[in-house]
């Protein structure tokens, strides 16, 4: 089977490109050669030695190259080496015989073989291209050799014979050199091309899948580039139509007049606190702004693990050690209250060192867990039919009264998590939703939903409950370990729920709904962008 000409995307190119030309080029020279014949103006020039052979020749040469011009037209100009060297036989033998019908190589017709080898040597390699400029030569030396010996060329006609020859061969040479020159620097910008192609590519992918936010804008503060975790952070698409944009182009405009500062802080759509941090890319005479967005509370907490890690062994062990004399004084408690001697005084002394023996082992238990958390694991999973098995099971353990309402989106809602911490995250945010509920309105009523946010691109799971809410100044703290607003809890429940989602690089906060209600929502990572 024969091989294609080229397998380069540039050198195809240009391959198309030239045998489109030659395609026209030899439907045009047909013509002209058929005009000239049968036109006044060349009379005797062509075909003055054998007319019909002339004729003839030249009739199924167009008839030829119309043909071949119609097939390269309707394959979009792609052809084989086998193809390209059968043409040009085709218009060697061609050309011999209109020399041999028009008296020899002073019709001029011979330097028309100058085009066709000059052609070869640029569509095919050098081995084929020097064989058909061998052939053009041989054939016109014979022709004129063949004149010579039945008398109808002399010795000037078999030196300019060769001289065509040599021409044939310096120009066919010169051709190969200046096409192979071409055609590495060719193949040179085509591998640089993709090469700079795959890293913009990757460039890209790295920067859509980086969990600090990038924002580009132009010199008019239009967004140029904005990554997934832009948008997930700023609650939305960059552009003048989203309710953070004013706030962020007034910051940025206050950067742009005092390059001194280096960050500012902002507020998101969804309340949360940003981080922006500033610098120029200079683009000759028009420069753009480069913002990174972090989340500030992830900064704090950040600061704030490291002062717990400091303190995470020694808090560990010295959990470890109360427990003992705490279930000690535990047990002792429970045997005191049973004493038939106590008066009513006495047992309210002891229910109270119960109950707050019990909120202290509550501590401590929540201290170990977080000393010997497990690393996560992560997986592929439809959001929405995990959470009807998860209510399933913890409906098991709610009282009879309590009410959970599941909503779904009709599309399915895949997320990447890890099903037992995921569980023990929406437990502790159910538990809350169900208490803080009964507290104002005197119902245990908890509403789960599970949505894709089109706006970030991510899944999203809902805890709504019809509590009163998080006041406005507690909503920065309510994720600080033993930060409690109530009398029986430790205040480590939300801190250990933040810190479990994070493990599978979701993000915990808490918002009000468009119904004005308390919602604690978890907002997973993009299940194709998870690191």
């Amino acid at each position: 089977m024969s091989r294609p000409l080229t397998n380069t995307g540039g050198v195809a190119l240009q391959h198309q490109e030239l045998l489109r030309v030659y395609a026209f080029y030899r439907v045009a020279i047909a013509l002209v050669l058929l005009s000239i014949f049968t036109s006044d103006l060349g009379q005797g020039a062509v075909g003055n030695s054998a007319p019909a052979l002339y004729l003839n020749t030249v009739i199924a040469y167009t008839a030829l190259n119309l043909g071949w011009f119609l097939h390269l037209r309707h394959n979009a100009y792609q052809t084989t080496a086998g193809q390209v060297g059968l043409i040009l036989g085709c218009d060697i033998l061609t050309f011999l015989l209109l020399i041999q019908a028009s008296g020899g190589l002073n019709s001029g017709l011979g330097y028309l073989l100058l085009v066709n080898c000059s052609v070869g040597s640029l569509l095919l390699d050098r081995r084929m291209s020097a064989f058909f400029a061998a052939v053009a030569s041989i054939g016109v030396i014979g022709q004129q050799l063949y004149g010579l010996l039945a008398g109808n060329a002399g010795t000037q006609d078999i030196v300019s014979a060769g001289s065509l020859g040599v021409l044939l061969f310096v120009a066919v040479s010169s051709l190969q050199y200046l096409s192979a020159r071409i055609r590495s620097a060719t193949l040179r910008a085509d591998q640089q091309s993709r090469q700079a192609a795959h890293l913009q590519r990757l460039a890209q992918q790295i920067i859509e899948r980086m969990r600090t936010g990038v924002l580009v804008l132009d010199a008019t503060d239009k967004p140029e580039l904005i990554n997934q975790a832009a948008r997930q952070l700023l609650g939305g698409p960059a552009g003048p139509a989203t309710p953070y944009w004013q706030e962020l182009h007034r910051i940025v405009d206050e950067w742009n007049s005092d390059t001194s500062r280096s960050s500012a802080l902002m507020r998101a759509a969804n309340g949360n606190e940003l981080r922006l941090n500033f610098a120029k890319l200079h683009r000759g005479h028009r420069d753009s702004t480069l913002v990174f967005i972090e989340d500030n509370r992830k900064l704090t907490q950040a600061a704030q693990k490291l002062k717990l890690a400091s303190l995470g062994h020694l808090t560990a062990s010295i959990a470890h050690e109360i427990r003992n004399p705490l279930g000690a004084i535990s047990h002792a408690a429970q045997l005191l209250s049973e004493s038939q001697h106590l008066n009513e005084q006495d047992r309210q002394l002891t229910r109270i060192i119960c109950r707050h023996s019990q909120r202290v082992n509550e501590i401590v238990e929540n201290i170990m867990q977080l000393s010997r958390r497990r690393a996560a694991a992560p997986q592929l999973h439809d959001l929405g039919m995990w959470l009807e098995l998860f209510v399933q099971d913890y409906r098991a353990s709610t009282p009879d009264d309590a009410s959970i309402q599941l909503q779904f989106s009709e599309q399915t809602v895949n997320a990447r998590f890890d099903p037992q911490q995921l569980a023990q995250v929406v437990t502790n945010l159910c538990n809350n939703a169900l208490h803080h509920s009964h507290l104002a309105t005197g119902r245990r009523e908890v509403e789960l939903a599970v949505y894709h946010n089109k706006e970030s691109d991510c899944a999203v799971l809902d805890v709504i409950d019809s509590g009163q809410g998080v006041l406005p100044e507690h909503k920065d703290k309510i994720f600080e370990p033993f930060f409690t607003t109530g009398h029986g809890g430790s205040g480590l429940g939300l801190y250990i729920a933040r810190e479990l989602c994070e493990a599978i690089q979701a993000n915990l906060y808490y918002c009000r709904t468009a119904s004005n209600k308390s919602c604690f929502r978890i907002e997973f990572a993009h299940s194709n962008r998870f690191f």
